[in-house]
């Protein structure tokens, strides 16, 4: 196993990370966005009423892009175990 190797499977890898988390990160931000411009609108400094709406809005999103995400990890698992008798030749 040389290292080109290795960066190709870590590049590979973050790369999954980000493609993963992306959908409900980016979820979270644009509702923590909105209901703080609410909240700055409104002169409403409660910091806790952002939680609820981010929760409920990653809650759907996982529910939106969970498949799809389940389906992107298992074709990434699989290509990581047919690359195993590669790496050793």
């Amino acid at each position: 196993m040389d290292a080109s190797a290795v960066m190709d499977i870590g590049r590979n890898a973050l790369l999954m990370v980000i493609m993963i988390s992306a959908p409900m990160l980016g979820t979270g931000l644009l509702v923590g966005l909105i209901v703080g411009i609410i909240q700055a609108a409104t002169s409403i400094n409660e910091m806790t009423l952002t939680f609820v709406p981010k929760l409920i809005a990653v809650g759907t999103g996982i529910t939106i892009f969970g498949g799809w995400m389940i389906n992107t990890l298992v074709d990434f698992a699989k290509s990581m175990f047919n690359r195993i008798p590669l790496l050793f030749i």
